[in-house]
């Protein structure tokens, strides 16, 4: 009997692996995509925190990126996934509730990517937010814009503008530790690659169409990084 090609075991066919793969595809780039929106959230209440909050808001952001950018996202999913699985069983069993209520683990995985992420992205967006002239915001003041508008057409706007290009550093590192999300039974990419790769007897081959499909996933994001980079620094001469 001959053995199946590399395009029998990766096409569309019923038999073939393009589609499973396809959608684990879809499924990692969803969420990266959730756990860099979420960490968009944490970073923009940890700068605020850092740059204009009151004490002890400082100080507990301060420990917030200290420790987060410490600890390794895998080591975040778990405590996610495990611990968050634990604190619902407990609160389960206080409410008259039996067995075991666990979190889902993509639930788990976005959360701590989200929060792992927002750790990076406070030191991004406040190093933006310093970069921005102060002279721009005296100006709009002088000019009776309240907080909110100033906030809406002058802070926000200028901050994305410095902020763009370390964005697109965390979207990287956001993108990779999406395959660790593949430890709470989530079937994304990596996960998947690793049931092809038992199932055919063919490891090099899955992990390698795994590695081609991150890095198409990382180059058309790229892409869009930087037109969004372009689209905020228009009315900048370029050097």
């Amino acid at each position: 009997m001959m053995e199946p090609s590399i395009f029998d075991v990766f096409g569309f066919s019923s038999q073939g692996w393009g589609p499973l793969l396809m959608a684990s595809a879809a499924t990692t780039f969803a969420v990266a995509v959730c756990g860099l929106l979420a960490g968009g959230v944490f970073g923009a209440l940890g700068c605020w925190a850092k740059v204009g909050g009151r004490q002890p808001l400082p100080a507990l952001a301060t420990a917030y990126t200290t420790v987060l950018r410490g600890i390794p996202e895998l080591l975040v999913i778990y405590l996610f996934y495990f611990g968050g699985s634990a604190a619902l069983t407990r609160i389960g069993t206080w409410m008259g509730a039996g067995g075991f209520v666990g979190i889902p683990g993509a639930v788990a995985g976005v959360l701590a990517i989200g929060i792992t992420s927002g750790a990076q992205l406070t030191e991004v967006f406040r190093g933006a937010c310093s970069a921005v002239s102060r002279g721009e915001l005296e100006a709009a003041v002088a000019c009776g814009m309240p907080r909110l508008l100033r906030l809406r057409r002058i802070l926000v706007p200028l901050t994305l503008r410095h902020a763009m290009p370390g964005i697109g550093n965390v979207w990287q590192m956001v993108l990779k530790a999406s395959a660790l999300i593949s430890v709470t039974g989530v079937a994304d990419l990596l996960g998947r690659a690793q049931v092809g790769a038992n199932a055919t007897g063919m490891p090099f081959d899955f992990f390698f169409a795994a590695a081609l499909l991150f890095l198409l996933i990382s180059a058309c994001t790229g892409r869009a990084l930087r037109a969004t980079e372009r689209f905020y620094a228009r009315g900048v001469r370029q050097r």
